[in-house]
């Protein structure tokens, strides 16, 4: 026997055709266009008879259809990269976008993104001019260098500066120092890249200075030291000062080049915080040229910034991969706004947000933690525990690795000590319109509040859970 039901017994009959849904919709064809709105409804209608197929109740009304449509055409609009509520513990994020940037810099974004700018242009003589121009006299002045310039990242720093002054010529580097940096960048790499060619001297823990005094020969291109930010190697150790890497550089008539890493402006040990190489003292120590990052410690936009000697400045800013690795208006218009700020040391730890973050006092975190775990608590229920607990920031992003400051979190634990339950909110968290991110860690969820700056939001959003 044949199938006798009938044909309107079939679910997916009662599905409108893509025109009929179609001519119902007139303002969203005006919002959306007509292709874009037509796509939607074939996808939505193909995804229903689906599920209809597959014996899944699903509502066939003209009313229900147009939502799925209209949703999908949010969804489908709706924007990928959006501002996170950082509750990692990590201040300096690279996988949240490192350092926030102050009121300053944001205004400057707006000031310049909408129109014309004179960013290659020198208003003064009504001629073409240099992009760099904006933030170099900043960067020598707070560095203490004779010249300087900037690129899109540090790593793309030390490329420049060794393709331009060592390429095809040898580079000694200590075994110590051949870091690996996010994305798993490895120094050897970045060198071969930049078309020079590493000699490794010393040891992984020990490197004297006659390691490198042995390496020099008449192919020898500069000295390179790279700032180990990433990670720390101690016990049975030896490295070799700036002071004196720069006395043997001189001596041999070469470049001394140092790679900071992170970059620092400030004394971190008069702030409380861990000690860290700044760019004045590198310069002081000798060094012809320094490069270091702008969106880490510096607390400003991605970018990478050379200093040092002006002769080789301009050889640098001469070599044609400058075009290629050069800043764009709006980095550049931000950057300058934050190196202004290092001239006021009186207003830069309210002002920054990266150092108003790591100078936080514990004791303010402490009390914010026990002004919301009771919000937190209620808008949980039963099935989670919620307490404040004393856990250890990190500063991130290869800056000072072994050092933490003390912070406090709201600990969140499942009562039926099930892990997935705690996925399942940290999932809900992400989710948020201005998503959350903790850190999951031995079956619980901890939000470390060190970076929780809109309190407003926070408890906005969790009352919807």
């Amino acid at each position: 026997m044949g199938d006798t039901a009938r044909p309107q017994d079939n679910p997916r009959r009662q599905v409108p055709s893509v025109d009929a849904l179609l001519q119902q919709m007139p303002e969203e064809a005006a919002r959306w266009g007509h292709r874009a709105l037509t796509e939607a409804v074939r996808t939505v209608l193909a995804q229903l008879r689906r599920q209809l197929g597959s014996g899944q109740e699903q509502p066939t009304d003209r009313d229900s259809l147009r939502s799925l449509v209209r949703l999908h055409l949010q969804t489908r609009e709706a924007a990928t990269l959006k501002p996170v509520i950082n509750l990692t513990g990590t201040v300096l994020h690279t996988n949240l976008g490192r350092a926030s940037l102050p009121d300053a810099a944001l205004a400057a974004l707006a000031r310049v993104a909408g129109m014309p700018t004179n960013l290659e242009f020198d208003l003064e003589r009504g001629q073409r001019g240099e992009r760099e121009s904006h933030v170099v006299d900043l960067i020598c002045e707070l560095t203490g260098a004779e010249a300087a310039t900037v690129v899109n990242n540090n790593a793309a720093a030390v490329l420049l500066v060794l393709n331009t002054l060592a390429r095809q010529r040898q580079v000694p580097v200590s075994r110590g120092e051949l870091v690996e940096i996010g994305g798993s960048f490895r120094i050897p790499e970045v060198m071969q890249r930049s078309a020079c060619q590493l000699v490794e001297v010393g040891a992984t823990n020990r490197t004297h200075l006659q390691d490198y005094r042995q390496a020099i020969n008449a192919d020898t291109a500069l000295l390179l030291k790279v700032h180990t930010s990433n990670y720390r190697i101690e016990g049975f150790t030896q490295a070799v000062s700036e002071e004196q890497l720069a006395a043997l550089a001189r001596e041999h008539d070469l470049p001394f080049v140092i790679d900071l890493g992170s970059g620092n402006l400030l004394d971190f040990a008069a702030l409380g915080l861990p000690g860290e190489p700044t760019a004045m003292q590198a310069i002081a120590a000798g060094a012809d040229v320094i490069t270091f990052s702008g969106d880490k410690l510096l607390g400003g936009p991605q970018a990478g910034l050379i200093a040092g000697r002006r002769d080789l400045l301009e050889q640098i800013n001469r070599n044609p991969l400058k075009r290629a690795l050069r800043l764009d208006k709006l980095n550049l218009a931000a950057l300058a706004e934050v190196l202004k700020l290092y001239r006021h040391p009186e207003r830069l730890l309210l002002e920054l947000p990266t150092l108003r973050q790591l100078t936080r006092p514990l004791a303010d975190i402490q009390s914010q933690a026990r002004r919301l775990q009771p919000a937190l608590s209620k808008a949980l229920g039963s099935d989670f525990e919620v307490s404040v607990q004393d856990c250890a920031s990190q500063i991130g992003s290869g800056a000072l690795p072994v050092a933490t400051l003390p912070s406090a979190a709201l600990h969140v634990l499942a009562h039926s000590g099930a892990e997935a339950g705690i996925r399942g909110l940290a999932q809900k968290f992400r989710g948020f319109s201005w998503p959350v991110i903790g850190r999951l860690h031995k079956g619980a969820l901890w939000l470390d509040l060190r970076c929780l700056e809109d309190e407003a939001t926070f408890l906005e959003q969790i009352g919807t859970l």
